[in-house]
């Protein structure tokens, strides 16, 4: 087996955009959240990790460092 490195992609990517047009108009696709929302719900799920970490650490169990 050999692996074409054609294929590969870099791992540092200075910009990456994304444009939905052909989803849209494809497969009649539409967002369900506003970019500020999904900012927000990802937020929220960190905060909510981080706090059940401290929960964890106060009650002598050692954790991972996976929110880095």
């Amino acid at each position: 087996m050999e692996v074409d490195k054609r294929y590969f992609r870099p791992t540092e990517v200075d910009l990456l955009l994304g444009d939905p047009t052909k989803a849209k108009e494809k497969l009649g696709w539409v967002a369900k959240y506003t970019l500020s929302e999904l900012a927000k719900e990802m937020v929220d799920a960190d905060i909510e990790n981080f706090r059940k970490d401290v929960i964890l650490k106060e009650s002598g169990f050692q954790t991972l460092r996976q929110f880095e």
